[in-house]
Order: structure tokens, then sequence, then C-alpha cells
């Protein structure tokens, strides 16, 4: 399939790149830079543009004759979302609409969604199934569950097929390191304390070291981004049989905070120092979630997410690249 991958040049997106390749598929990337990066996307057809321009959306589809498209453009940190809903109903719900209206009209029914596990909210037990209610607690989580809703709506109203995938924490890097992750700010635990190890930060805070966990600390789950590709691949190609899919990406596994601080340091080989900070608002003592379901019904597995191989994968690209991509936004 001809494949338009909106926001390819982010962190996930561009890893999903040369996984749509491998099965095949012809990924063309639509962003606008302000997050992404231009040389993550090596190769791959690139078309510079942004969801708020219904023309650039009409013109990618047309360009790339798209048969697919994989939707990762969004705005993506909890904190800002907070401070700034505006840009993000805008950016992440009506960027999301103008999509939608741009693939009708060219009668391309078939989306792979990049959702997120925020719309679960502080559950109170783990793990965490599909079936879980949903109460997003930020704006950020709140855009994820709306367009989540929106697309059930278009498959029952446009026969739209769509798979809704919900990731937990997405971490890792490329197996040779070419790259990786590179967020400004940066608010991810896995990249803080490597930047820690390389001496770039004077060290890691810990937010909380009361919670009902065995160190205190709050747990997470870590899926690899390589795993969150192939996933994306797999249940694009399933929406030939399947045209409604709705799964978790996780792991089954949870890792605490001071757990993964002591894990960048065996890998680095070095120290840094680690104070404690009170608690965040809205933190959840653990989220970890259930993939049951997406390795019933498509025979997914996480093969590269144990702890070690995400932070291994992770150094390597953190310390060949600690300036990221070195390029100039926009």
């Amino acid at each position: 399939m001809n494949v338009l991958v909106t926001g390819g040049a982010g962190y996930v997106g561009s890893h999903v790149l040369p996984e749509l390749r491998r099965a095949g598929h012809n990924p063309v990337v639509f962003d606008n830079l302000s997050e992404g990066h231009r040389r993550a996307v090596a190769d791959t057809p690139f078309i510079k543009g942004d969801l708020a321009s219904d023309e650039q959306i009409a013109d990618a589809l047309a360009r790339s004759r798209a048969d697919a498209v994989m939707h990762f453009a969004a705005r993506a940190y909890v904190g800002e979302s907070v401070e700034k809903p505006q840009e993000y109903y805008f950016n992440n719900v009506a960027g999301a609409l103008r999509l939608l209206r741009a693939m009708l009209s060219r009668g391309v029914k078939r989306l792979v969604f990049s959702s997120s596990c925020c719309i679960y909210g502080v559950p109170q037990t783990v793990p965490i199934t599909e079936d879980f209610r949903i109460q997003p607690i930020n704006p950020y989580g709140r855009t994820k569950a709306i367009v989540e809703d929106i697309l059930s709506d278009y498959a029952r109203a446009y026969g739209l097929r769509y798979a809704s995938l919900r990731y937990f924490n997405a971490s890792g890097a490329a197996a040779d390191g070419s790259i990786g992750e590179d967020h400004d700010p940066e608010t991810h635990l896995i990249p803080i304390a490597i930047q820690a190890a390389l001496g770039r930060r004077d060290g890691v805070s810990v937010y909380g070291s009361d919670y009902p966990t065995p160190d205190g600390t709050c747990i997470r789950d870590y899926v690899h981004v390589l795993d969150l590709a192939t996933a994306h691949v797999m249940a694009l190609e399933a929406l030939e049989d399947s045209p409604v899919q709705i799964f978790n990406l996780s792991t089954g596994q949870g890792h605490s905070v001071r757990e993964v601080i002591q894990t960048v340091k065996q890998v680095a080989g070095r120290d840094f120092k680690v104070e404690e900070a009170p608690r965040r608002h809205g933190d959840a003592p653990a989220l970890v979630g259930s993939s049951e379901r997406i390795r019933a019904e498509l025979g997914w597995q996480p093969r590269s997410s144990s702890l070690d191989e995400i932070i291994t994968s992770a150094w390597r690209w953190h310390s060949a690249h600690p300036d990221g991509f070195q390029e100039e936004k926009g």
C-alpha cells in the first residue's frame, strides 16, 4: 500500500517508516517539522505541510496516492496541554477532523491512529485492559479520547476502517543507533537519565518516593519503539479483515523510577546525582497495560522490550548523538 504518514518525522513515526518498507509498503511523510526532524526521515519521500491547511492535506494525499494513512501528528506534552488546552484541541482534534474529511473525499478509508494510555486516566487497578473506563485527566488525554470517539462514529457512518493503538511508555531507539528520541523539552525518564549520565544534566529528580509500590516510586510499562512499529504495520494489514481494532501496546511488565535509573547507571557505567522531589499532580502509582488482545488477535509480541534492551538501545543513540539531530526547528 501507499501510506501517508502524518507526523512521520517524529519519534514513533520515524521508526515506523523502515518497518513499512520492510513489509513492502510505500511510506510518504507529511510533517510540519514543528516537533519532528527532517534527518529522521532519511530518504523516505517527504512533504512539508500542516494539518491546519485543508489544501496541504489534500495535496499530500494526492501526491502520495495514499491507500491508507498512519496518523501520528499531534501535540503530546501533558503539562503543556494543561497550560495551552486551546492549542491541543485545535491541533489534535481539529487536525484529525480535517485529515478525515480529506481522506473521505478521496475515498481513503484506512487509518492507523496513534492513541495513548493517557485516555485511561488514573486507574484503580492494573494491568489495564482495553475495556477499562475511559477517563482522561488532562487535555492531551482528552484529545486522544475524543478522536477515538470520532473514529468510531466515522466507521459506522462512512465505512472507515481504523486501528486505534494505545501506547504505554514508548522508549528505546533503532537497533543501529541511526535514529532515536529527540524532544525539546525532554520530559521522558529514560532520556533524562541518560542525559544525566552524559553530564548534560545536573541529575535526575524522582517525583514522589512514598507511593504504595515496592520501592515507593511510580511504576510504568515501557515498550520499545521498534515493537510499536511492528504493531502499526500488523494493524494496518489486518484492516483488510478486521475493520475496527482497538489495542493496548504494552508489555504487561512494570518498572519503577528507581529501577529505570539504576539500569541506566549500569548500562552507561556512570553514576549521577538523584534527588527526591514532591509528587506531581495526576501521577498514578502504577500504569501497566495488558496487551493480551493484540497478542491473541494479531500475534504481536514485544520482542525488544526488556528494560535492559530498551536502555541499551537508547544509550547507543544518545551517546552517539548527544545533541540529537542537531537541526533547526520548522
